[in-house]
């Protein structure tokens, strides 16, 4: 059995050196949702990319030793970011004011769920963020709504919706404040 203390968490925001180690973990995620163009390694690819340029970008990944285990990360985004602007209803009034997170990707091999290396993961990368509230999407019909109903557990809270890509899922936009002392 795994132990999830032995798990190790590498935080950098230099793209280049975890390049293939993101794409790898996302095509063994994925590989049920590859054949879909909108899961596809390339388009993946082409938002890694695009969101490793963004300001304030960095990953934070698991280790099992060498093995590449899961990872999260994200990047900062300003009030006027199109982030804010594809939601389909009104924010709460100064969401989109306060400095922000956007929680872009968070996945975890299947072997290591069920650990809480998940929560780890992502409590690592908030951890020394300076914005005041992080932001996320989600398929609500991930998991028959289990991963939306765990991000609720870790203490966000719905405020809108959007599909950020014309052939991807509507996914249900959420927040909560950096440092949330949510359950564990």
């Amino acid at each position: 059995m795994m132990v999830a203390t032995a798990v190790e968490l590498r935080r950098t925001s230099e793209i280049d050196a975890v390049w293939t180690i993101l794409i790898e973990v996302y095509a063994e995620v994925r590989a049920d949702k590859l054949h879909l163009p909108h899961y596809s390694v390339e388009r993946f690819g082409e938002r890694l990319a695009r969101h490793a340029s963004e300001p304030g970008w960095e990953v934070v990944i698991a280790f099992d030793g060498d093995e590449p285990v899961g990872y999260a990360y994200g990047n900062a985004i300003e009030p006027d970011d199109r982030w804010w602007q594809r939601m389909t209803t009104p924010l709460p009034a100064g969401c989109a004011d306060k400095p922000t997170m956007a929680l872009k990707e968070i996945m975890l091999r299947a072997p290591w769920r069920g650990l809480g290396i998940a929560r780890r993961i992502h409590d690592a990368l908030l951890a020394a963020r300076p914005e005041e509230q992080v932001t996320l999407l989600v398929n609500p019909l991930a998991g028959n709504g289990k991963v939306k109903a765990l991000y609720e557990s870790w203490g966000y809270t719905e405020i809108s919706s959007q599909q950020p890509s014309p052939d991807g899922p509507v996914l249900t936009a959420m927040v909560r404040p950096t440092r949330a002392t949510a359950p564990r």
